[in-house]
């Protein structure tokens, strides 16, 4: 499919709901913050993809890993592999894709090892010098590894540290261009409290995940320097058991990307009634270190306090399952018109069948014309015991 190459922001951009028209003179205009390799942020799994993207506070699976690693540390079983499929966009382009392989293994006296493999195909492109030019075919892509370790450091609190690899190749093969490489870490928390009740054992689940705290990442030889989604996520998760086979539970979860906005009150000669002036220039943006740009990203909303507040993007999540194998999950995520306007529900479904087990997660949009509308999620994953218990019965 022929198409014009564009910038990875503007991926993240298309990824965003339709949003009004800028109104510098007001409270209200779009502002969104835009980051390199946006696909960092892009949810990998179908079973938090059905709960409006939560995932940091839920009970351990294998794709804990870009939720909260330290869940693996307090998971039930000592080892697990999983994959998961996105189409993305499609109601944009055809041919983008986000694959998710990851895997853990669990020592009760070592703790637990786990690692993930993400891959964003922007698909096929054709380059061209000019509009008549045939132009080559390029498929550029991102691309990150993990390897984290986590360990239960108390009865019901576990902690746990992701170190990643990132490179983001945009396939323009100039003397200006490279591809762009970075390192990140990820440092999280997880406490699961078990409640007794009547009907069984409720559970407790609170999380906390500091995410892609690295490097900036450049295409041009640092001349200019891109921030990755460093993010702050917030979570809890009640489970509820109504007897021994049917219980629910009920999430909710903020995240805020910790990352400076373009539009700034720091910029040189700041004047609220000159647009202009509202941009950071590319120096005074390339000399923001990453450590500053955390610090920075919780005051520098040009409008202030309230601004700040619309830059959390929060999510609500249900899910209702039968004797663990049987689960129906809704959901709902919402991001300020402002800052992007990524407003959805989410449905999802999954079936667990001793050692294996498939999800589904789907999106309906709010937004009119959102591109993530019905974007479709799937999620293989293989429980190691239970493989072994099903070889030990032959």
């Amino acid at each position: 499919m022929k198409k014009t190459l564009v910038s990875l922001s503007l991926i993240a951009f298309f990824s965003m709901g339709v949003a009004a028209q800028a109104d510098l003179t007001s409270d209200n205009y779009y502002n969104p913050l835009l980051t390199g390799v946006p696909s960092l942020s892009i949810t990998p799994d179908a079973t938090a993809g059905g709960m409006g993207d939560i995932g940091v506070s839920t009970l351990p699976d294998v794709s804990s890993q870009h939720w909260n690693s330290s869940k693996y540390a307090l998971a039930e079983s000592s080892a697990g592999i999983g994959l998961s499929y996105t189409p993305w966009l499609r109601k944009l382009v055809s041919d983008i894709d986000l694959a998710y392989l990851s895997g853990y293994y669990r020592n009760e006296k070592l703790g637990a090892l786990s690692a993930s493999l993400r891959y964003f195909s922007l698909g096929n492109v054709i380059l061209k010098q000019t509009a008549n030019d045939p132009g080559i075919g390029a498929k550029p892509y991102e691309l990150a590894f993990d390897l984290g370790y986590s360990r239960q450091l108390a009865e019901n609190f576990a902690m746990g540290v992701t170190m990643r690899f990132i490179a983001s190749d945009l396939s323009i093969k100039d003397e200006n261009y490279h591809t762009g490489y970075g390192f990140s870490a990820d440092v999280n928390g997880f406490y699961l409290l078990p409640i007794d009740l009547s009907s069984g054992t409720s559970k407790l689940g609170i999380g906390f995940n500091l995410s892609n705290i690295g490097t900036k990442i450049s295409y041009d030889q640092d001349n200019t320097r891109n921030f990755i989604p460093a993010n702050l996520r917030l979570g809890a998760t009640y489970y509820i058991p109504f007897d021994k086979y049917n219980r629910i539970s009920v999430s909710a979860e903020a995240n805020k990307l910790l990352v400076p906005t373009r539009k700034s009150k720091y910029a040189a000669n700041f004047d609220a009634n000159d647009q202009e002036t509202w941009k950071l220039t590319d120096d005074e943006y390339n000399d923001i270190s990453v450590m500053q740009g955390i610090f920075r990203s919780f005051n520098d909303a040009p409008s202030g306090g309230k601004e700040e507040l619309k830059e959390i993007m929060w999510s609500l999540g249900l899910e209702y399952a039968y004797n663990e194998q049987f689960f129906a999950r809704v959901g709902y995520c919402n991001e300020s018109e402002d800052k992007g306007n990524r407003k959805f529900f989410t449905v999802g479904a999954g079936f667990k069948l001793s050692a294996f087990r498939f999800d589904l997660g789907y999106v309906i949009a709010r937004a009119a014309n959102s591109p993530l509308d019905n974007t479709l999620r799937f999620s293989l994953s293989f429980d190691v015991d239970g493989i072994r218990e099903l070889a030990d019965r032959k």
